[in-house]
């Protein structure tokens, strides 16, 4: 006889509404790659919507692929900021933050550091200007978005480092200036989703 292990605690807890909407996305997805029909995709949602736990909000959505990572980086929500400034000083947008379709910053006599391993897209493609008088600043990608670098460099360096192909993938653009100073462009692995 197989011993068949039940449901471990995480799957046990009750879903909210934010894991129902994830697991509708899903079955969203998989209904437009052709992988469901919408008679039962319309069964699925209601079983989505109907679960209490994660538990079960697993089972309408187990012979599904998992999405990858890139596959849930662009999301509805508000953008976290939009603008960063540093004069005589350091910024810092790092950690889990909703990147803007538009991103700016300016670094006078100073510098900061946009870190995107963690951020999640407001849309398909985003667009990082930034500008470095006297100062510097640092852009990092996740090697898993496709990353194209239009910027300029007078009397200074704006770095080509991050630029990559990835077809279908999220897109990022990072443009500006550098004029005495410099703007570092680099890739990083992706960091695991918690």
């Amino acid at each position: 006889m197989v011993d068949h292990p039940g449901p471990s605690a995480d799957q046990q807890v009750r879903a909210s509404d934010k894991d129902r909407d994830r697991a509708a996305e899903r079955l969203q997805a998989a209904a437009a790659e052709g992988q469901i029909e919408l008679g039962e995709l319309d069964q699925r949602l209601t079983e989505v919507y109907g679960a209490k736990t994660r538990a079960e909000l697993e089972r309408v959505g187990h012979d599904l692929p998992e999405p990858s990572r890139t596959d849930t980086l662009v999301v509805k929500d508000e953008p976290s900021s939009r603008f960063a400034m540093s004069v005589f000083g350091w910024f810092t947008r790092t950690g889990q933050w909703v990147a803007p379709r538009e991103f700016t910053s300016l670094s006078m006599f100073g510098g900061g550091e946009i870190d995107l391993r963690d951020a999640r897209f407001t849309g398909h493609e985003i667009r990082i200007r930034a500008f470095a008088l006297w100062g510097y600043t640092e852009v990092i990608v996740p090697d898993d978005v496709e990353v194209e670098v239009r910027g300029f460099g007078l009397f200074g360096v704006f770095d080509r480092s991050a630029v990559r192909r990835k077809r279908g993938a999220p897109r990022v653009v990072i443009s500006g200036l550098a004029l005495f100073g410099g703007v570092g462009t680099r890739t990083k692995a992706a960091r695991k989703a918690s």
